[in-house]
């Protein structure tokens, strides 16, 4: 059975147990979800709300976009799960001769380097969601901007997380030209969403403590 297809109860069991998969990734993976879920949530509760006229097309846009990501991200918890499986496998292979070994390190290289790509894409996709969050500040409902808040939250720990599994992988690497790449757009990718999930956030907790 996908991790996706799985009750949240069951889900959480699996995650607490002694199981290496799913792990850290396919969590971050959920958490980006959850966000990108939240930021069409609230463009939702905008839409064909009189008070929010003007803004009624952004928040079509936004509504929409926004739970294609959040689609994506769904598919990427069974996907880094899957992508760690496959590093996994690499340990059951032979290795009593030169090219058995030598088979099994190439095995291994193209492994790490699909289950890099797979949280790259997370943290990719969640920047997109969080840019789409901080234009949906002060054009949506204002009785949701709290799940805003909660967006841009899920949204930054996603993105955070989903790095910590790109250098864990990127780690043992060989190519590095691979590694360089991956490395540097990896720290813009963090530094760019933690700069705009804690403006949204700031900007959302100042609006709610003057109520």
């Amino acid at each position: 059975m996908q991790l996706t297809e799985m009750k949240v109860k069951d889900f959480n069991e699996l995650l607490a147990s002694n199981a290496p998969a799913p792990g850290g990734g396919s969590a971050s993976a959920l958490a980006g979800a959850v966000g990108a879920g939240l930021c069409s949530m609230v463009a939702a509760l905008t839409i064909g709300r009189e008070k929010y006229a003007a803004d009624e097309e952004l928040a079509k846009e936004l509504n929409e976009k926004a739970r294609k990501l959040s689609a994506i991200l769904t598919e990427c918890i069974d996907k880094d799960t899957m992508s760690f499986e496959g590093v996994s496998a690499v340990f059951s292979m032979p290795k009593s001769t030169d090219e058995e070994k030598a088979a099994r390190k190439k095995a291994m290289q193209k492994a790490l380097k699909e289950a890099t790509l797979v949280p790259f894409s997370v943290m990719e996709h969640c920047l997109e969601a969080l840019e789409l969050a901080n234009r949906a500040v002060g054009h949506t409902n204002t009785n949701a901007a709290s799940d805003l808040g909660v967006c841009a939250l899920n949204l930054k720990s996603a993105v955070q997380g989903a790095w910590l599994n790109v250098l864990i992988n990127i780690g043992g690497i060989k190519d590095e030209e691979f590694v360089q790449e991956y490395s540097s757009r990896g720290k813009k990718l963090v530094e760019k969403a933690s700069q705009i999930a804690d403006d949204i956030y700031g900007k959302i907790l100042e609006s709610l403590t003057k109520l």
